[in-house]
């Protein structure tokens, strides 16, 4: 996850006890004592792991159905 240099800045000055919020399906990082927000990129196939809890062999077992039906088109 990327965010801008200022934002950055700005999350090192907080305390030591200062939170963060991530909120994966929305792409955005908050500073919880300000509330400051900023978005972030994510691929989808992160995203889409991060969410579900996923490995790469879940994520390859959840489209599995897709993967199939690619084959049996292919060969």
């Amino acid at each position: 996850m990327i965010v801008s240099e200022g934002f950055l800045q700005k999350i090192f000055q907080q305390d030591k006890d200062a939170t963060l919020t991530v909120d994966v399906k929305e792409q955005t990082i908050t500073i919880d004592a300000t509330g400051e927000k900023e978005t972030f990129e994510l691929n989808n196939y992160k995203k889409t792991c991060l969410l579900n809890g996923y490995d790469d062999i879940d994520y390859l077992l959840s489209v599995r159905e897709d993967i199939e039906a690619f084959e049996a088109q292919t060969y």
